[in-house]
């Protein structure tokens, strides 16, 4: 079976506020659109295709020095924004060959929703490939789902269309179950459909979504995968993504704590999801450790200690430090009230005693 991706990253995200394009801000020490990349690992796609527009320049250059090379990220422009559908249809001409190729899958998914597990992804695609479906939906529920694309169902259950908020009537309004945005296709079926695509709707874009009512009435099975509505909404502003961060180091923290790590208190823990720990490691509160940081076996870090790309050694003892690309020796004790500045170390079995600065080199 193969499998290739596009991840949609075009928008320009203007309720976030900011000169920094919407893909490329952080979560957890990693950006957005990383966290998105990172969820297709379990599929090992042949290729990804990211689909940049905003800030184009700035996102291909995060994503090709961040991207891991298992995910054979491709870029493509989408010069205009003129709809998921369009997007969809520039990402597909990353792929080598043509489109009538049954046996692959493409998965699309939005490059704004970094809470996304690769357990999801991975079923989705099992699920269509199993069922033999044109298209599969990763969808949620939710008691509310303003603002969202509604799942129009058949009366025996299967998917016959979703319709967006704008142009649904007051019964589909009613529907609970929403539209991720994120789905897998038959590349034979998805090209040619893309291709049909007409703006006849209030937005006069291309709905991708369109894309779904066309396979549907062609008679072609069309298949859902329901997920968490947590774990599928994307991030449009600041206050979504103050939730998407505190979701993810929720994530984080659970599974260091169930690797042999002490918090004495999780929610005053900050931990990005690209730091090593080792086992009987104690963090107290105030703690964040950012970047590549990595603590060895045994140690004790905090309280009020911020740490970036530093590394220490099993044993040592950091209590209220700032440190940045610094290194600790095993068995060191470092603080109270002590600075690591760039380039500087403390060596094993040291103790630098309160108000320290290290030296550099």
């Amino acid at each position: 079976m193969s499998v290739s991706a596009i991840v949609l990253a075009a928008g320009e995200g203007t309720r976030m506020r900011s000169s920094r394009p919407k893909p490329l801000h952080m979560i957890c020490g990693r950006a957005m659109v990383m966290h998105v990349i990172h969820a297709l690992e379990k599929l090992a796609p042949e290729r990804t295709a990211l689909v940049v527009g905003h800030g184009a320049e700035q996102v291909t250059k995060k994503v090709q020095a961040m991207a891991p090379a298992w995910a054979n990220v491709a870029f493509v422009e989408q010069l205009e924004q003129n709809g998921t559908g369009d997007a969809a249809a520039i990402g597909m001409t990353a792929f080598d060959g043509d489109d009538y190729d049954d046996d692959a899958t493409i998965v699309v998914l939005n490059g704004d929703a970094p809470l996304l597990r690769p357990d999801t992804l991975d079923e989705l695609v099992a699920t269509h490939v199993a069922n033999g479906n044109a298209a599969t939906l990763l969808t949620s529920v939710m008691a509310d789902p303003t603002g969202y694309g509604r799942v129009v169902r058949k009366k025996d259950g299967q998917v016959l269309r979703v319709v967006e908020q704008r142009d649904a009537t007051p019964d589909e309004l009613d529907i609970k179950e929403w539209n991720t945005g994120i789905y897998a296709f038959r590349r034979d079926l998805l090209g040619p459909a893309l291709r049909s695509l007409t703006t006849d709707n209030t937005q006069g874009e291309y709905y991708l979504t369109d894309v779904v009512a066309s396979l549907a009435v062609m008679g072609h099975r069309i298949g859902c995968v329901q997920a968490p509505t947590e774990e599928t909404q994307g991030v449009n502003d600041r206050w979504q993504l103050a939730l998407a961060e505190r979701e993810l180091r929720n994530r984080t923290n659970r599974r260091w704590l169930l690797n042999g790590v002490t918090m004495l208190d999780p929610r005053q823990t900050f931990i990005d999801v690209t730091v090593t720990i080792g086992r009987d490691v104690t963090l107290y509160p105030g703690t964040m450790l950012q970047g590549s940081t990595t603590i060895g076996d045994g140690c004790e870090i905090g309280p009020d200690v911020r740490l970036t790309d530093c590394a220490v050694g099993s044993d040592a003892t950091v209590t209220h430090t700032v440190g940045t690309d610094a290194e600790v020796g095993p068995g060191a004790v470092v603080g109270p009230y002590a600075h690591l500045p760039s380039g500087s170390s403390v060596t094993s079995e040291t103790s630098t005693g309160a108000f320290y600065t290290a030296p550099v080199g």
